[in-house]
């Protein structure tokens, strides 16, 4: 036990703290989101303990290899040097990171910052730093017992590698057999509280026509905070009309909330039956939905597309998860998938019943984790004979593999955060600058936009950037992408993901959160409605933009 505790307090090495020095300074570099000291600590404590790790798996294959040491003078004076150097470096560093900051924070119009809180953010960094050093050494601590153990009954190389093996597996099992689920099901029952909330400002519909009203077969109680927002809110016949200066029809908003049946096939069959209920196979254009993780849908979204279709649109979602995005793709990824393909095939097949003339346009949308379900929703070989007509997927993550297939595949010289795919007439992208529409080529039969920013790290995460340099790093950069953005070996993996968890703290237009004038191209694009002229689309822009602005 006293050999224990003396190995757990033991000194740090030397060399390897060089190392975590190393990954303090560079994580202070710039990446695809502007970062607040809080953030940068834990970020640079994260790289600093990643360092350490290299550094001393470095000094044990040094001495495992039998190489020769450094005399013992020769080994204090580069000791001192190096360590010396490197809090003289990472001095520098620091007094740089506020300059690395705003080359991220101009290219979003964010005001520039004048400090980088320093001493806060050393402190957060050395905490985390300590924290991941007590892991660690736990770990080795019980790696060596099962060593100790094991190796009076196989041999000694044999037990090394067992010992480790079993302190990965007790470790793995404590964090994801009892504390993950633990944390789980805190985290679950939070947000099952907060989704059944009811705002005392968002009173139950009186219209028949609404979903949650007492004609509609959902019911109002169990629809879900999300689903409530979503069908009470929106542009009404009488806006959209006199922005237009003509007829318009209100469009009809259908959300089936994760109480609202027992599985995924009963929530289709009665968002489908919902949809019957009012009339929505009547209306010129109809969207199927696949939600955030939360059961969120963008208003951007779907604001803007009401308007350019004068109303005459219905929409249909339905709940898969309470969880936010992040958790929903870490913890339930084929659930969101299976809700989409049961909803998207309840709704075609019904939709393929009805004549080709006198039957609406079907579309595809989801933004985040629902992009990336909403890719999952259908089969094309079952779709192929009778397509839909179109789906704009915006913000779509890292997994998506329809996104990322046609991302690898792209045209040669078309850069990966705004990729040219064959001829364009089927998949195209768009970004803050660059329409679909801006390539002059027709379209064919159906139309996919994905609609994504360079500064998106939920869509431009990469763990290969741990070895390698990301493709979407390489020659131009995206206009909203920082030029002293560079791929340094694990801490650019780390910095992307510290971004991909506060991506959604950008400034509009910028990162993981899209722009309703951005939302305008794309759906022109993928809808493509007669009567729009360039002024008349220049003012929905500037509409959307004073509301979204609040100027």
């Amino acid at each position: 036990m006293r050999h224990s505790m003396t190995s757990f307090v033991r000194p740090l090495s030397w060399p390897a703290l060089f190392f975590a020095l190393l990954g303090f300074c560079l994580s202070l570099t710039p990446s695809l989101m502007p970062r607040a000291w809080f953030v940068q600590g834990a970020l640079s404590g994260t790289c600093a303990a990643a360092g350490y790790g290299c550094g001393a798996f470095l000094q044990w294959l040094w001495t495992y290899l039998e190489i020769p040491r450094l005399l013992p003078a020769a080994g204090r004076l580069v000791r001192s040097v190096a360590l010396l150097g490197g809090a003289a470096v990472a001095t520098v560093f620091v007094w740089q990171s506020s300059s690395w900051q705003n080359s991220v924070r101009a290219l979003m119009q964010l005001a520039p910052v004048t400090t980088a809180e320093p001493l806060l953010l050393v402190l957060m960094a050395a905490i985390v730093f300590i924290l991941f050093i007590a892991i660690g050494r736990l770990f080795r601590l019980m790696a060596i017992g099962f060593y100790n153990k094991s190796s009076r009954f196989i041999p000694r190389r044999l037990a090394a590698v067992a010992g480790i093996l079993l302190a990965i597996l007790v470790f793995s099992a404590v964090a994801n057999g009892l504390l993950f689920h633990l944390a789980l099901r805190m985290v679950d029952s939070s947000f099952r509280e907060a989704d059944a909330l009811i705002d005392d400002d968002t009173p139950v519909p009186t219209d028949p026509a609404r979903t949650g009203s007492a004609a509609s077969l959902v019911n109002w109680d169990e629809l879900g905070r999300q689903g409530r927002h979503f069908v009470t809110s929106g542009p009404t016949a009488e806006e959209i009309g006199a922005f237009l200066q003509s007829s318009a029809q209100s469009p009809i908003r259908v959300y089936v909330g994760l109480n609202s049946a027992d599985d995924a096939e009963a929530r289709a069959s009665l968002a489908l039956a919902e949809l019957k209920r009012q009339g929505a196979f009547e209306r010129s254009n109809l969207v199927v939905i696949v939600p955030t993780g939360t059961g969120w849908i963008d208003p951007e979204a779907m604001d803007t597309l009401e308007y350019l279709l004068h109303g005459d649109v219905a929409e249909v979602a339905v709940q898969y998860s309470y969880l936010s995005s992040w958790l929903s793709l870490m913890v339930e990824p084929e659930y969101g998938a299976d809700t989409a393909r049961a909803l998207f095939r309840e709704i075609y097949a019904y939709w393929r019943t009805l004549p080709r003339d006198h039957r609406p346009k079907l579309y595809l949308h989801g933004l985040s984790l629902g992009a990336l379900n909403s890719q999952l929703s259908f089969n094309l070989y079952d779709v192929f004979a009778d397509p839909f007509q179109g789906a704009l997927w915006s913000g779509p993550p890292f997994a998506s593999a329809t996104w990322a297939h046609v991302t690898a595949n792209r045209n040669p010289g078309s850069p990966a955060w705004l990729p040219q795919f064959r001829d364009g007439s089927m998949i195209r992208f768009a970004n803050q600058q660059t329409s679909a529409d801006q390539l002059d080529k027709p379209w064919s039969a159906v139309r996919i936009v994905f609609l994504q920013y360079a500064s998106d790290p939920v869509t431009f995460f990469d763990w290969r950037a741990l070895y390698r340099e990301p493709d979407w790093m390489k020659g131009q950069r995206g206009p909203d992408v920082s030029p002293a953005f560079r791929w340094y070996p694990v801490v650019t993996a780390l910095q992307l993901g510290f971004d991909a968890m506060i991506a959604t703290t950008s400034p509009m237009g910028y990162g993981h959160v899209y722009a309703p004038q951005h939302y305008i191209d794309a759906w022109l694009a993928v809808t493509d409605p007669p009567g729009w002229p360039a002024g008349e689309v220049e003012r929905l822009k500037a509409r959307f933009e004073k509301t979204s602005t609040g100027k």
